[in-house]
């Protein structure tokens, strides 16, 4: 009898049809404007399975991405990958980059290379990974690294959807770049998922006490005033 039920219940399981869980990102601006497009586009949002989901935990499974450095932009901006995950860097500019990250997340420096070449990175442990270019201080992204197969980044309209959810309980936590660690921590919520899609409606996130800071170049030093950058490889500059 023991036996039946456990190959039922494995059926049940094999049977259950992963769903979707869906929602909207609102960002409040310091000066109390809604967010524009560019920073709608910019947040990540992702499930982690709590410890009473009857589902066991899957494998996450590494991809490839990509950062393109071209007009002195880092593409895209906000990048989320699994961990395990190698991110190219490849330079599609005609000048010089330095792609480096020396706080939180992990520490890389790719060093300095040329026009039409790539430098890799793989990212082996979870974190947020700001990313920064040594030779032009206006050059910023971040590389979110999460353990968990489960994730989205929300398009410019705000909306996400996370698909292929099993069914389960899970913790829903959010990234943004320009909130605080209390105002993320309060955005935390549990959701269950069944078989049908979930729509956890609309994520209110406050830039609300957020204090941008100057970053330091990877030796730890100001940048040059931005008149000194010639927009080419500096030549005896580190």
């Amino acid at each position: 009898m023991i036996w039946r039920l456990v190959i039922c219940f494995s059926l049940c399981l094999s049977l259950a049809v992963p769903a979707t869980v869906r929602g909207k990102i609102s960002i409040q601006q310091a000066n109390g404007k809604r967010g524009k497009a560019l920073q709608l586009s910019n947040v990540v949002v992702w499930l982690n399975e709590a410890e009473s989901s009857p589902t066991a935990l899957v494998k996450v499974n590494a991809v490839r991405a990509k950062i393109v450095q071209k007009n002195k932009t880092f593409t895209p901006h906000v990048l989320a990958v699994p961990v395990g995950s190698t991110v190219d860097f490849p330079n599609a500019d005609p000048i010089f980059h330095n792609a480096f990250s020396n706080y939180n997340g992990q520490i890389f420096d790719i060093g300095l290379y040329p026009p039409g070449s790539t430098r890799s990175v793989k990212f082996q442990k979870p974190g947020v990974v700001r990313v920064f270019c040594n030779i032009h201080s206006s050059m910023s992204a971040v590389i979110v690294v999460l353990a968990t197969p489960w994730f989205a980044t929300s398009d410019a309209e705000g909306s996400f959807e996370i698909e292929d959810v099993p069914e389960g309980n899970y913790r829903l936590e959010v990234y943004y770049e320009q909130a605080t660690e209390q105002t993320l921590s309060a955005l935390q919520r549990d959701v269950s998922v069944g078989s049908d899609t979930v729509d956890i409606g609309t994520i209110n996130i406050s830039e609300s006490g957020y204090l941008p800071i100057p970053h330091l170049n990877k030796y730890g030093k100001p940048y040059p005033s931005a008149g000194s950058d010639p927009g080419a490889y500096p030549g005896a500059r580190p």
